[in-house]
C-alpha cells in the first residue's frame, strides 16, 4: 500500500479522482509516495508518483466521456460542458507535460539531483514522465474514437486499465502503464535513497522543511547549481497530518520531540496560503513558548519557496493574519477581560450579548496545559462556517492538574479525528531511553501507558537509530563546583566538539534556596568563564524579546523550558527535586522529564546535595561502574 498524501482524497473530489486514489494507493509498493493535487510553486498536477526505482511521475485525471468530446488535436481541445456549451481548453497531454517540466526546472537546480557528467549531464539522474488518466474512457473507446492519433498509447491510463472491478485491470498492467510513462529512456541503476527522497520533497514543498545548509549558488562549467546540506524534512507521517485534508477540529498527541509544534506552524501557513484572508490564532500556555513559536512562524513565512532564485533584498514578510500568544497575555491584550470573568463571559457569549473576536482557525499547543474553561472560550470564539480547531498535546508534560473531556469543553468531538504521533526525533536514542526510564519509575501514571490510540492514556516514545553519547551526571561536593563543572562541560563542547554557545541551555528548578542564590551562581560561573548568556526568564520581557541565534548560552526554568531544544542541555540543582513546597509530586516528575527532553544531543544533570530523583541518579552512577567494571574483567 502505497504513501498518500494527503492520506484521505477530498470529499468535493471528482468519483474518478477518488477512484483513481484508491487504486494508486492500494496496488502501488509500499515506499511509493502519491501526492494528491500538491501545489507546485503555484502549479497543481493533480498527481504526483515519486518511487525509488521508478523516479517521478505526473498525472493529469480527466473525467471526460466520448460525449464531452467534440474536436481534438494535439494542443487544443473542443469540449462540450454540463450546460451543453462548446469550450476550448489546452490538450491534457500538453497540460500534464507542461507539469512535468515546471516540476524537473525546480529540481535541475540541486546539484544533488542532477547528473554532472556523460551522455545525460545536467540532466535529473532518475526518470521523469507525465500521462493522462481517463476515468470515463475505456481503451475500446479511444480505438473507436481514434484517439490514439492525438494521445500516445502508453502515455494514458483508462478505466479499464485503472479500475479493480474491471476484467481487464491487473497491478502488473497498472505498473507496466506507469512505467512506459517517461520522456526520459533510461532506467535507475541503483534505487533513489531516502536523502534523495527528502531532496525531492524538501524543493517541491517548502512547508515541509525543517531546516538545511545550504550555500550561495555556484557555477558548475556553464550552469549555476545549488549546494544542500544536512537536509532535514518531516517525515511522511508529519507532512500528511500538516496537510490532512478536512477542516473541523483535529487532536494530534505525540510524545516529546515528535515534532508536533512544527506539525502546528506548518499547518498555519498552509492555511494562510490557502485563505489569505484568515485570521488565524495559535495559543500555548508559556510565554516562551509563544515567542519560539512565533519565530517559528516568521521563518517559514519569509523563506523562499525557490532557494535557488532566492533574493536577500525580499521584504520581509510580517503578516497580521496569524496571531501568536500565551493565554492570559491574548485574554489580557486582545480579549480585555480577566480569568475570573469566563464563566459570566462565556455565558453573555451564547446569549449573543456581547461581541468579541472571531477566529476562521485556532490551534493550541500543549494542550494538555489549559483549563477546560479556556477551551470552551476559545471553541465559542471559532468562525461556524469552519470549525478549525487543532489541538496539539503530550500528557506526559503535563504539569499542571487539569481535568480533561473534550467533547465537554468544546462540544466538539475528537473520535475517529484525532492522530498519534509516537517517534521521538529531537532526542538520541539514548536520551530518548534515560529520559522515558526515569518516566516510567516515577510517574503514577506508569501504568497507564500505552502505545496505542487511547484516549487518557500517556504514549509511549519511539526513537530514530540516531545515536549519541549517554546522558552525562555530575555528583559534585557543592553547588559551587557542581556549577564550576558544568561551564567547564559547556566550554569543552564549544571548543572540542564545535558546539555554539546558543545551542546550549541550562536548566534550573528554583531560581534559588534558602542555603543557595542558584542563578546568581550560574551568572558568576559563566561570567568567569568568558561564556556568553541570556536569562530567558528574567522577567516577562526577556521571556518575550529573546533570540535563539544570538551566541548566547540560554539560561531558563524547566517550566519555560516546553517546546523548546538546544543541541546541549544541563539541568543543575536536580537535588531541589521533587521541589519540598510542590504537594503534586507528578509534576515534578513531568518537569523534569521535560527538562531532559530539551536535549538534542547532549544531556547532563548534575546534583551536590540528596533527593528522591538524586538517588535515583545515584543508582544509575553505580551501574555504570559496574558495567565499566564488568567489562574490565572480561577483556
Amino acid at each position: 500500500m502505497a504513501v498518500t498524501i494527503p492520506e484521505t482524497i477530498r470529499s468535493s473530489a471528482t468519483a474518478g479522482e477518488r477512484l483513481f486514489f484508491r487504486t494508486l494507493k492500494n496496488f502501488l509498493p509500499d515506499d511509493y509516495i502519491v501526492y494528491y493535487e500538491p501545489e507546485i510553486q503555484g502549479r497543481r498536477p493533480d498527481f504526483v508518483i515519486l518511487g525509488p526505482d521508478l523516479g517521478m511521475v505526473v498525472l493529469e485525471v480527466k473525467d471526460y466521456t466520448k460525449n464531452t468530446l467534440f474536436q481534438v488535436n494535439h494542443d487544443e481541445w473542443h469540449i462540450v460542458n454540463a450546460a451543453g456549451e462548446q469550450t476550448v481548453v489546452k490538450s491534457p497531454m500538453k497540460q500534464a507535460r507542461d507539469y512535468m517540466f515546471h516540476v524537473v526546472d525546480v529540481l535541475k537546480k540541486d546539484k544533488s539531483l542532477v547528473q554532472l557528467e556523460g551522455k545525460y549531464k545536467f540532466q535529473l539522474k532518475f526518470p521523469f514522465g507525465h500521462g493522462v488518466v481517463f476515468t470515463r474512457m475505456t481503451s475500446q473507446d479511444f480505438v473507436k474514437n481514434d484517439l490514439y492519433t492525438v494521445i500516445e498509447p502508453h502515455l494514458c491510463l483508462t478505466r479499464d486499465e485503472m479500475d479493480p472491478e474491471k476484467d481487464g485491470f491487473s497491478e502488473e498492467v497498472l505498473m507496466e502503464k506507469i512505467l512506459n510513462m517517461f520522456v526520459v529512456p533510461f532506467r535507475l541503476r541503483e534505487p533513489l535513497t531516502m536523502d534523495d527522497i527528502n531532496a525531492i520533497r524538501y524543493h517541491l514543498f517548502p512547508e515541509v522543511r525543517i531546516s538545511a545548509e545550504y550555500k550561495a549558488p555556484v557555477p558548475y562549467q556553464d550552469q549555476l547549481l545549488l549546494s544542500l546540506h544536512d537536509i532535514k524534512t518531516m517525515d511522511l507521517h508529519q507532512e500528511n497530518l500538516a496537510k490532512q485534508i478536512g477542516d473541523k477540529n483535529r487532536l494530534i498527541r505525540g510524545v516529546a520531540g515528535s515534532g508536533k509544534t512544527i506539525i502546528l506552524a506548518s499547518r498555519a501557513k498552509m492555511l494562510l496560503k490557502q485563505n489569505p484572508n484568515w485570521k488565524i490564532l495559535i495559543l500555548c500556555y508559556n510565554i516562551s513558548l509563544a515567542n519560539a513559536i512565533q519565530q517559528m512562524i516568521f521563518h517559514m513565512l519569509n523563506e523562499p519557496e525557490d532557494l535557488f532564485d532566492y533574493d536577500p533584498e525580499t521584504k520581509v514578510v510580517q503578516n497580521q493574519n496569524i496571531i501568536v500568544r500565551n493565554f492570559h497575555s491574548w485574554l489580557k491584550n486582545d480579549l480585555k477581560i480577566k480569568e475570573q470573568q469566563l464563566p459570566e463571559i462565556m455565558e453573555k457569549i451564547e446569549k449573543g450579548e456581547t461581541i468579541l473576536p472571531t477566529y476562521d482557525a485556532v490551534m493550541i499547543d500543549e494542550g494538555q496545559d489549559f483549563e477546560g474553561d479556556w477551551l470552551k472560550l476559545v471553541s465559542l470564539l471559532i468562525n461556524v462556517d469552519t470549525q478549525s480547531l487543532l489541538l496539539v498535546e503530550d500528557r506526559a508534560q503535563t504539569i499542571y492538574k487539569r481535568k480533561r473531556s473534550y467533547l465537554q469543553d468544546t462540544g466538539l468531538s475528537f473520535q475517529g479525528r484525532s492522530k498519534v504521533l509516537s517517534i521521538n526525533y529531537r532526542n538520541t536514542q539514548q536520551i530518548v531511553k534515560f529520559a522515558w526510564d526515569f518516566y516510567r519509575k516515577h510517574s503514577v501514571f506508569k501504568n497507564k501507558v500505552a502505545s496505542r490510540e487511547l484516549d487518557g492514556e500517556i504514549i509511549a516514545p519511539q526513537s530514530t537509530k540516531r545515536k549519541g553519547p549517554e546522558p552525562g551526571i555530575i555528583k559534585a561536593a557543592s553547588l559551587f563546583d557542581e556549577i564550576r563543572l558544568v561551564a567547564r562541560q559547556m566550554k569543552m563542547l564549544h571548543e572540542e566538539r564545535k558546539v555554539p554557545f546558543d545551542e546550549m541551555l541550562i536548566l534550573y528548578r528554583v531560581k534559588r534556596t534558602h542555603k543557595y542564590p542558584v542563578v546568581d551562581l550560574i551568572k558568576r560561573s559563566l561570567n568567569d568563564s568568558g561564556i556568553p548568556f541570556y536569562w530567558i526568564t528574567e522577567n516577562d520581557v526577556s521571556k518575550r524579546s529573546f533570540k535563539k541565534e544570538d551566541g548566547k548560552v540560554k539560561i531558563s526554568t524547566i517550566d519555560s523550558s516546553k517546546g523548546l531544544d538546544f543541541q546541549a542541555v544541563f539541568i543543575v540543582n536536580v537535588d531541589s527535586m521533587p521541589f519540598p513546597l510542590e504537594e503534586d509530586k507528578e509534576r515534578e516528575v513531568s518537569l523534569l522529564y521535560i527538562g531532559m527532553t530539551r536535549a538534542k544531543q547532549y544531556l547532563c544533570l548534575s546534583y551536590s546535595g540528596e533527593s528522591e530523583f538524586t538517588n535515583y541518579l545515584d543508582s544509575k552512577l553505580l551501574e555504570r561502574k559496574q558495567i565499566k567494571n564488568d567489562i574490565e574483567r572480561v577483556n
